[in-house]
């Protein structure tokens, strides 16, 4: 899966009709509602959008007839290939009625384009673990974490040693549990935590 690494945007004109799909990558929901108001023109005909944010996903079809808006601009995230997506396509009547067939191919047609030429970011998954460790193994634990790319959540100490709560890339953690191993002498445990 991708999300968008920035904003992007395309237009097409049909039949008169102007149509003008912009996209942004999102987190919540509240901020794909936010990206629409702020990016939807009130002095057009239309302001239709769709978002994706993993099993999360709305789309609306602004008075246009049911399903000929929102739900193609949807399919074109999900047949792109993203997740963490927003898009909102304008509508500038042109005159020309378009049919709900045309309505479809309009609005689906340009938000995938719109995808297509944007930019593209992998989406990486992170997990957060507990790793706990002597005293005498901080320094390397903690130059593994960087080496992992793994950012510090929190620590604690007791008698024992410590524990540090650390988030990283799934597929950074197999690697680094290995390499905690060998530098500790098998001392340290690496634990994940459940979601």
């Amino acid at each position: 899966m991708h999300t968008l690494a920035v904003r992007a945007q395309h237009a097409i004109e049909v039949k008169h009709s102007r149509f003008l799909a912009v996209a942004a990558p999102i987190t919540s929901a509240d901020a794909a509602l936010a990206f629409f108001a702020e990016v939807g023109d009130p002095a057009a005909t239309h302001n239709c959008w769709a978002y994706r944010i993993g099993s999360q996903y709305r789309s609306n079809d602004d008075g246009e007839p049911g399903g000929t808006a929102g739900r193609p601009i949807l399919a074109a995230i999900d047949g792109q290939g993203f997740d963490g997506v927003a898009v909102v396509v304008t509508r500038w009547y042109g005159g020309i009625k378009l049919g709900a067939g045309g309505l479809v191919r309009a609005y689906g047609g340009c938000a995938a384009e719109c995808l297509r030429l944007a930019q593209r970011t992998p989406i990486t998954h992170l997990i957060e673990c507990e790793i706990t460790f002597a005293f005498a193994d901080t320094g390397a634990v903690h130059a593994l974490l960087a080496a992992a790319g793994a950012e510090k959540v929190g620590e604690r100490f007791d008698e024992n040693g410590a524990c540090l709560h650390a988030r990283l890339p799934a597929d950074a953690l197999p690697l680094l549990v290995q390499q905690l191993r060998d530098a500790t002498r098998d001392r340290a445990r690496c634990i994940v935590a459940a979601d």
